[in-house]
């Protein structure tokens, strides 16, 4: 089975201002701001939600197809996706532009000063995903995470035209899109996956309730942090427990990496107990990194792993081939 992974491709520029920003603002002055933060600390990551989540399915013995765009500077980024196993062709690379870059100053209070450069990613509802799917074949399984607002309702279109299973995750962009878009782009997915407050936005925006998102898709899946998950079937609910982090380091890109075990088992054919499981290991790796594509492991690695956390079974033998 062929995994399609579409998302946002991304750099996270992370600086650490030594002091509160709160005390360089002046009341009466606020419509006239101009001022400068001295960061003493400075951090450049790989991210955007596509890349993430290829690079935990890689790490979990999958060669997923990584679609997107990306700008001029993309060419490091390459060739270290391309190292781990990740297949880089359908990256468009658009030249004069960069890619897209979230920077983000925090202070020592925690509050951030941030900008966000679509770049290169704004391109992305000018691409199709056809020749990929005519490729890739009716059996493959395809995840629309958070990009380009309108390439993400047309992608999750041409997959559902195309008869490829999808999972839809609205993430961040569930705030541009419409009600009728997120209807759109849930209608027979396999999967609709969002967090808790993410699901309320839903409800909101559709004025659909869990039910009746239900029948836009074939399951619903909720993550809820550090409580786990908890996966809505027509047959009932499945809760799924969190996996035991050995360290807290960095949140970032824990919910792209449970994605990816979550289409890992999907892909493999397990159970939705088991796939959520695996995502919720999966996630765990992320946690104890700095930054969403730091942590590495092995298969036979993340299955002894898996069964410290949540038992032996046969299933989870089967991600070992």
């Amino acid at each position: 089975m062929k995994l399609l992974v579409t998302g946002s491709i991304a750099y996270d520029t992370l600086m650490q201002f030594p002091g509160k920003f709160t005390d360089h603002f002046i009341a009466d002055k606020l419509d006239k701001i101009s001022v400068s933060f001295l960061a003493d600390s400075m951090k450049k990551l790989r991210g955007g939600c596509g890349p993430n989540i290829a690079y935990s399915l890689a790490l979990l013995g999958a060669k997923p197809l990584l679609i997107g765009t990306a700008g001029q500077d993309f060419g490091e980024y390459r060739e270290f996706l391309d190292g781990v196993g990740v297949d880089t062709s359908g990256v468009h690379e658009i030249p004069d532009v960069y890619t897209a870059s979230f920077f983000a100053n925090t202070d020592l209070a925690g509050n951030q000063i941030c900008s966000f450069y679509t770049g290169a990613m704004r391109f992305s509802k000018e691409y199709s995903l056809k020749p990929f799917l005519a490729a890739a074949g009716p059996r493959s399984l395809a995840i629309v995470a958070p990009n380009d607002p309108e390439a993400m309702i047309r992608y999750a279109e041409e997959c559902r035209r195309a008869g490829i299973r999808t999972i839809f995750d609205p993430g961040q962009q569930i705030a541009r899109l419409s009600g009728e878009d997120l209807v759109e782009g849930s209608r027979k997915a396999a999967v609709l996956i969002m967090n808790e407050y993410e699901l309320g936005m839903m409800r909101k925006k559709t004025g659909l309730d869990d039910a009746g998102l239900l029948d836009l898709s074939e399951c619903l899946i909720v993550t809820l942090g550090a409580k786990g998950s908890v996966i809505r079937t027509r047959q009932g609910d499945i809760p799924i427990p969190p996996a035991r982090p050995k360290k807290v380091v960095d949140p970032t890109g824990v919910g792209d990496a449970f994605r990816s075990g979550l289409m890992r088992g999907i892909a493999l054919g397990l159970s939705w107990e088991t796939a959520g499981r695996i995502g919720s290991l999966a996630a765990a790796y992320v946690i104890e990194t700095d930054g969403p594509q730091s942590h590495r492991y092995t298969v036979p690695e993340f299955i002894e792993r898996y069964i410290v956390n949540f038992g032996d079974s046969e299933e989870i033998r089967r991600l070992a081939g």
